[in-house]
């Protein structure tokens, strides 16, 4: 008897201990900053919302403010000639660099530039790596035995820093899917 009372106390402080990391714990380290915007433009620009998630969490940490080493501005860091480009295209009036600080336009671009990759390469996580190695050097690793065996998909990214961010993004969406029930 004394083994199962034992025993029921261990598995009610595991579930409790599980219950506070979900509930109180994890939405505090993964936030849903900017919800509204990121699942809109999610839903226009057909991407699932706990990938945009991933993308900025990793890129910023949700810091609308955030400059990188390459000077790639915004939540989800976008360099100077993306932004450029997708100011034209998408006619943003009266585009400037700064306005990658806001986060209306900041994840809009992203989230554009995300389904502009994910169209070119038709792959997830290889839209991953061209988001973060740039497109060039991800349809030269396509064409390179070494990292392809179908010119579709990467097998290896010979890239470290970009190995690293396609498993840390990918990890990071797992989380949102599961902590918030999203796709």
């Amino acid at each position: 008897m004394r083994f199962s009372i034992k025993a029921a106390k261990i598995t009610i402080f595991f579930a409790v201990i599980i219950l506070f990391c979900r509930w109180v714990a994890l939405p505090y380290i993964f936030p849903r900053k900017h919800q509204q915007v990121i699942e809109q433009c999610a839903k226009t620009y057909q991407l699932p919302p706990s990938l945009v998630y991933g993308v900025i969490f990793i890129e910023s940490r949700f810091q609308k403010d955030a400059v990188s080493i390459k000077d790639a501005k915004g939540l989800m860091q976008i360099g100077e000639m993306t932004g450029n480009w997708a100011g034209e295209t998408l006619g943003i009036l009266n585009y400037s660099q700064e306005m990658l600080f806001i986060p209306e336009v900041n994840i809009e671009i992203g989230c554009w530039y995300l389904q502009r990759l994910h169209k070119q390469f038709e792959n997830t996580q290889t839209a991953l790596a061209a988001y973060n190695a740039g497109s060039g050097n991800v349809s030269k690793w396509l064409c390179d035995s070494r990292y392809s065996d179908d010119g579709k998909t990467l097998k290896e990214i010979p890239f470290g820093e970009t190995k690293r961010y396609v498993k840390k993004v990918t990890i990071v969406q797992k989380i949102y899917r599961w902590l918030y029930d999203i796709p």
